[in-house]
């Protein structure tokens, strides 16, 4: 037993000390990306209804670290505001495949080709499903703008009425400020008179769009994937270990098979880009084909359960069977080209998880560096998600009467509380918060992730905040025994 675990041990820092740099470099890059590049430009080239606009959506979504969970309400979100229902479904396929941060831990552990042809496989697969929905899936296009259509308020995206918009020519929300010539950017604008670039905007320093890309590369982007890379990491040690080395090998001649058996595996788990790549590495140390594995890395993080309710939900029921059918077929067919027609020297796995290849001795000081510093990131990522569980009203609980005349002073009226289900990172909440603050009457929300809790402050309709929340793919329900404050 104690032999066991020492080599599970060993497995673990070995794998963390291998894809720690990567991580991290792949991290702050795409903190940058975030950052740097409007998602204003998203809107204004995904609109018209041509195979042009499917493949900027799969070109904008490759390099986004974005998961299935999180990309689900940002494509919704980009239905909103008059992207093409192809081009909402080729950016739903290609981003949660890949990312900066998955590409550069995909070339630490399993070397420059794979890298290379991850993506590719993530770009012309979801071609191909834009391509299909644009085609094939009209009923559920026109349906889904109905749905849009009829969720649209009288008040522009920010929240207020277009006779207020008129008058000071921009909407204006808790979210906006002013730049120094007094031009109004708001995080969430749908009128070409408001600048707006949802969470970064023109009128902002390189110093606090750098400080913003930092917070979103190092706590916010590791609250949404750290778990699942710690799950990978932890499920990949196991079968390093547990695992007979020759356990695959009778398969190698059965190709089709491997793909079809990763595919049965694949499907309704939830498993990120990168937590995805030590499971895929372990598994072809134990003689599961390089297509196999690449079958595994696009269909794991593209299709799950969870992902496949919310977009027959919300995108409609043919979609939803041309977006699965698109990642199988693309992921078959780019798996049985690398079989097929690549030398399989190409695919050699790291010796991290070969056999008797894990030795903690053998890790030098920059890889005890690396790992200590991914672990401090982690660690401080999820302790800043635990901290708003422990006060979550602090916002709006009601202050102590300091003097006679604040103790006589009508108390602000608690929030309204709803549980809300389905959300599972910061895009996630993000989402809720921004389609909540859009009824008419909400003038300010909080969204408890850890909690699953949203807490609505003004005179509002219940029926619209839970709608609102359903448009977007999750559910909502009316707390009427917990309140805010």
């Amino acid at each position: 037993m104690m032999t066991f675990l020492s080599d599970y041990w060993d497995a673990l820092l070995m794998m963390t000390a291998e894809m720690a740099p990567y991580l991290i470099l792949g991290f702050f890059f795409a903190g940058l990306l975030r950052a740097f590049v409007p998602a204003s430009m998203m809107r204004r080239h995904l609109a018209p209804r041509n195979m042009k606009s499917v493949v900027k959506a799969a070109a904008i979504g490759v390099p986004l670290p974005l998961c299935s969970c999180g990309v689900i309400p940002t494509s919704v979100g980009l239905r909103r505001e008059g992207a093409s229902h192809g081009a909402c479904t080729s950016f739903l396929i290609a981003t949660p495949q890949t990312g900066v941060d998955s590409i550069t831990a995909t070339y630490s552990m399993m070397g420059l080709p794979f890298a290379v042809i991850r993506p590719i496989a993530a770009l012309f697969t979801a071609m191909f499903g834009g391509w299909l929905v644009n085609r094939y899936a009209r009923d559920d296009e026109q349906h889904s703008a109905e749905a849009v259509k009829n969720s649209e308020h009288a008040h522009c995206h920010c929240g207020h009425h277009h006779e207020e918009e008129e008058e000071s020519g921009c909407c204006h929300d808790d979210h906006h400020h002013e730049d120094e010539e007094g031009g109004c950017h708001c995080h969430d604008g749908h009128d070409e008179g408001c600048h707006c670039h949802e969470g970064h905007s023109e009128g902002h320093s390189l110093f606090s769009r750098l400080t913003g890309a930092m917070r979103y590369a190092f706590v916010e982007m590791l609250q949404d994937v750290g778990k699942w890379l710690v799950v990978g990491l932890l499920i990949a040690a196991l079968i390093t270990v547990a695992v007979p080395n020759d356990w695959l090998a009778a398969l190698q001649d059965y190709k089709l098979l491997n793909m079809m058996i990763v595919l049965a595996i694949a499907i309704p788990m939830y498993v990120c880009a990168t937590g995805s790549i030590p499971i895929a590495v372990s598994l072809m140390a134990k003689g599961l084909t390089p297509g196999a594995a690449l079958v595994f890395l696009m269909a794991g993080p593209a299709v799950n359960s969870a992902s496949m309710l919310v977009v027959g939900k919300v995108f409609g029921k043919r979609t939803l069977w041309l977006y699965i059918l698109s990642v199988v077929a693309g992921s078959i067919v780019f798996g049985l080209g690398i079989d097929y027609l690549f030398p399989a020297s190409w695919f050699t796995v790291s010796g991290v998880a070969g056999p008797m290849g894990h030795c903690a001795d053998c890790l030098g000081t920059w890889d005890w560096i690396w790992i200590g510093l991914l672990a401090l990131l982690l660690v401080n990522a999820f302790t800043r998600m635990l901290i708003p569980a422990r006060h979550p009203h602090h916002k709006d609980a009601p202050r102590e009467a300091s003097s006679e005349t604040e103790s006589s002073a009508v108390e602000e009226p608690a929030a309204t509380a709803y549980k809300v289900s389905g959300m599972s990172c910061n895009h996630c909440k993000a989402s809720v918060e921004k389609a909540i603050s859009e009824v008419s009457g909400v003038e300010s929300v909080d969204v408890d992730l850890p909690r699953g809790m949203a807490y609505v402050h003004g005179v509002h309709d219940s029926g619209a905040v839970v709608k609102a929340v359903s448009d977007i793919g999750f559910k909502a329900a009316l707390k009427q025994e917990e309140q805010a404050g």
